[in-house]
């Protein structure tokens, strides 16, 4: 076990240094820089708005910001930049030790768990998203969140286990388990998932293991109380993402992983198959001993039940439904359930092939000389079986660092060149900047590897084009952002553009200044709020306002101050009506001036009304957004896409526009803390109440 942890740290140590531009990690570090600003400001960031991505969103209550949460309190000390590094290095590190400790608390012995342990680090798959580095570092996916569950759920289900099988220490699993799910979602579900499989392999009497499962489930639920009523409860409000709608990424990739399982892909793709047969191994032997193998069977149960989760809509079709929450699941994820469950039966093989050898020795050689030849056998053959796995991961922090030598490069030229116009930017207030998208050529417009909409996330800038990023009611709508349209940067609050040098603008612009191979532009008269009037309106709701949305994002409406209403989640759910054509009126309204706070939630206007109309904010509607209008509270309305609107009378105006996020956090922490010390109460009874009897056992025997 030490040695993969010590092989780990040596590694990954210059890896886990770099800016992490390559892949999502750049959003979990904005995360992280968030969290530190907001504590430093007195502010709980669940309840703040997040306002850079997807026209802003409550990021920190609908997505997994635990991790982000704990490690922008370590940025309090340490920085935001050097706290994150450390978690993605330690995390990633020592997950052999949570390897090792799960083994064992499942009931494995020693060398099934170290063998396990020694196998951790060299985990590699056909799609690059399990418990695998290219998941988590430079060139990768960069699935932070990720790996802090992937730490705590082998032991969550060791500890959970222990709990069913002797009826104490419940309080040690739901901790684990509630943490898990706090983590990460995903690995939320693989967390509780064993807890229904399990009382019917226990050896228990299914009636006492189903009670005792039962404990850890409902502690579980209620110990999160905190992240999963808040998600419930703001379900509505919570894009669906509709353009991955259908794709294996949300549906899963159905029988091909067993395809993937049986051929080695999904555990050693890209070499041989050295782990994918210990665990072949391990499941003959747990099958071959189910009657009297614990261990084996809950691993057996795991194991099934993680392959029927990751075989998803695609193979499972409807009966996908009866999970909770399967419209907002990327199900390709469980998958790591799958590696993780193979992991473990990886290590019971490759024990019982180390027993077979040494007990070969055994006869061959006199006891006296035994325990040194074991010692360089099994050296020796844990080199010897796993150098394809060494090798290959030595190629991939070849690349990596090669990849990072060129990044900082870039980074300090072509990087310098985009803050110049940043700096511009920065001076200014009342809009957002594009940078190209994913879809167009945004893709080649670049810092080093990088694309400017991601680097311009790396600096915390507010921006339109990096898309689907987040859960806002925006972020689809954000998807068809059709560049050559003003209206749309009206409706998104596009202030500046940035191109290549030698560009020309695609709507209406003024050229601010030049960078090295790069241009900025400023569009006239956008901000993030504008005044108009209703015109018609528009019926949708989180998983269609995206693709509703399109008819409205081609035409010529809110550059004319015209704005739909929102019936949302209303009736109508058929073809969208066809929309009102702009009427060649004069404007009902000017915004006169503008003062924008959005990482506090904040922004205020003072506008000019020619007639009765609406004041619209451009940022994603969420029932949280209060507004007054000269000081008196007004309700807040959905314009289309998904945009925060007031009604305002005619003449000067005084808009404020604050987010108020959700309020029961006190409520459910103390339900979560009353949980937790309820189970501790219970486990220090049953200690007692044991001891007691113990006690009075031996006082009442009779001296033989």
């Amino acid at each position: 076990m030490v040695a993969p942890i010590a092989w780990n740290l040596v590694n990954l140590r210059a890896e886990t240094r770099a800016v992490a531009y390559l892949n999502d990690s750049s959003v979990h570090e904005q995360m992280v820089r968030f969290a530190e600003l907001q504590f430093r400001a007195g502010h709980l960031p669940l309840t703040s708005w997040w306002p850079y991505l997807g026209l802003g969103s409550p990021q920190f209550l609908h997505y997994q910001s635990l991790p982000a949460m704990l490690t922008g309190l370590a940025g309090l000390a340490v920085g935001p930049y050097v706290a994150f590094r450390w978690t993605l290095y330690f995390l990633l590190s020592l997950w052999p030790l949570s390897i090792y400790l799960a083994a064992r608390l499942l009931g494995a012995d020693r060398w099934s768990g170290a063998a396990s342990a020694a196998m951790s680090p060299f985990l590699s798959s056909a799609v690059g998203i399990g418990y695998e580095q290219k998941a988590y570092l430079w060139v990768g996916y960069g699935v932070w969140t990720q790996l802090w569950a992937s730490f705590t759920l082998p032991l969550a289900w060791g500890l959970s286990w222990r709990a069913i099988r002797d009826g104490r220490r419940f309080l040690p699993a739901v901790a684990l388990v509630s943490l898990t799910i706090a983590l990460h979602f995903e690995t939320g579900y693989l967390a509780l998932m064993p807890l229904l499989l399990w009382p019917l392999v226990s050896r228990r009497p299914i009636m006492v293991a189903a009670r005792r499962s039962a404990v850890v489930l409902a502690g579980s639920l209620l110990a999160c109380a905190w992240v999963i009523a808040p998600v419930l409860a703001q379900r509505n409000w919570a894009g669906t993402n509709e353009i991955l709608q259908g794709t294996p990424l949300v549906n899963g990739y159905g029988l091909k992983v067993l395809g993937w399982l049986g051929t080695g892909d999904l555990l050693d793709a890209g070499r041989l198959p050295v782990v994918s047969v210990f665990a072949a191994l391990g499941l003959v032997l747990a099958l071959r001993r189910w009657r009297s193998d614990d261990t084996g069977r809950a691993l057996v149960a795991v194991l099934v039940g993680c392959i029927l989760l990751s075989l998803g809509r695609t193979a499972l079709g409807p009966l996908v439904d009866i999970v909770p929450g399967h419209a907002d699941l990327f199900v390709r994820r469980f998958m790591m359930g799958v590696q993780l469950a193979a992991l473990l039966l990886a290590g019971v093989g490759a024990a019982a092939c180390l027993r077979a050898a040494w007990a070969a020795l055994a006869r061959l050689l006199p006891a006296a000389g035994r325990r040194p030849v074991h010692a360089a056998v099994a050296l020796g053959a844990a080199v010897l079986v796993l150098a394809p796995a060494w090798l290959q991961l030595d190629r991939y922090s070849s690349h990596n660092a090669a990849a990072i030598d060129y990044q900082r490069r870039a980074q300090a030229s072509e990087g310098a060149e985009v803050d110049r116009l940043l700096a511009v930017v920065g001076r200014e207030e009342g809009g957002r900047v594009y940078a190209g998208m994913p879809s167009n050529w945004g893709a080649d417009l670049r810092v080093g590897a990088v694309p400017v909409f991601k680097y311009l996330e790396s600096r915390d800038v507010d921006e339109v084009g990096y898309t689907l990023r987040t859960a806002s009611l925006m972020t689809d709508p954000e998807y068809y952002f059709d560049q050559d349209n003003p209206s749309d940067y009206a409706l998104f609050g596009v202030r500046y553009l940035i191109l290549p040098a030698g560009w020309a603008s695609p709507v209406r612009a003024r050229l601010v200044m030049r960078s090295g191979p790069y241009a900025l532009w400023s569009v006239a008269g956008s901000g993030y709020v504008h005044a108009g009037r209703i015109v018609g309106s528009l019926t949708a709701d989180r998983t269609d306002v995206g693709s509703r949305s399109i008819p409205l994002l081609r035409s010529a409406l809110a550059e004319d101050g015209d704005y739909l209403r929102v019936a949302y989640g209303g009736a109508g759910r058929g073809a969208a009506r066809r929309l009102p054509t702009a009427a060649p009126a004069s404007t009902t309204g000017d915004v006169v001036s503008e003062r924008d706070d959005l990482v506090q939630g904040s922004v205020a206007a003072t506008v000019r009304m020619r007639r009765a109309g609406v004041v619209v904010l451009s940022a994603s509607f969420d029932p949280g957004w209060t507004a007054t209008v000269d000081g008196r509270p007004v309700k807040t309305e959905m314009v289309a896409p998904a945009l925060v609107a007031v009604r305002v009378p005619a003449g000067t105006a005084r808009i404020s526009f604050r987010y108020r996020g959700f309020a029961d956090y006190a409520l459910l922490f103390v339900l979560s803390g009353v949980t937790l010390a309820a189970l501790l109460t219970a486990d220090v009874v049953r200690r007692r109440t044991r001891r007691q009897q113990s006690r009075k056992g031996l006082s009442t025997r009779t001296p033989s």
